[in-house]
Parts: structure tokens; sequence; C-alpha cells
């Protein structure tokens, strides 16, 4: 149970902060939040992302097959990645708007 607590504040705060980056630096509020279903498919399938494109049937079926084993911690820990992205949205919205200029 620990375990589970510390992952999804690592998650959470890990994909905060790079999303906070490609925001100061791209100045695309909304990027990470977009790209990061990508990511998760990246970290959780062991498929090469070229796969996809040389072999997407087998690839696609494999990926729904990964995902179906997943459990519900794991699906919990993604969320908290994807909720971190999204609150780094938020906060460069709000720094934005107070008059905070990045980069």
């Amino acid at each position: 149970m620990i375990q589970l607590v510390v992952s999804i504040m690592l998650y959470f705060v890990i994909f905060f902060g790079i999303a906070f980056i490609l925001n100061m630096l791209l100045r695309r509020t909304w990027l990470m939040s977009i790209l990061y279903p990508i990511v998760a498919i990246m970290m959780i399938d062991g498929i090469s992302t070229f796969d996809y494109f040389t072999n997407t049937a087998e690839s696609f079926k494999l990926l729904g097959d990964t995902l179906a084993a997943l459990k519900l911690a794991d699906y919990v820990i993604m969320g908290a990645g994807f909720l971190g992205t999204i609150a780094s949205g938020f906060t460069i919205r709000i720094l934005r708007r107070s008059g905070y200029r990045m980069f």
C-alpha cells in the first residue's frame, strides 16, 4: 500500500515537472497532456514504436492484451501522471495570467 501511494505521488510530480518545463520552453500549454497517452503507451508496451507501422495488426493486438492485463493500481498510477500534466497546464496558465513571463 505504501508503494502505491509513493508511486502515485512520484508519477504526479515527475510528469508535472516534465510538462511544466515543456510548457515553458515550447509555449504550448497543453502539449504534454496531449502527448501523455503516447508516452504512457511507450512505457507500458514492450513493442518498438516502429512495429506499429510495419506490423500494425499484431502490434495493436499485443497492446490491447497488455492493457487488459494491467491491474487497477497500474491505471491509478498512470492516471496520476496524467493529472500531473493537467495540473501543470493550469499552473502555467495561472502564472502567465498573473504576469510571469517564462522564456
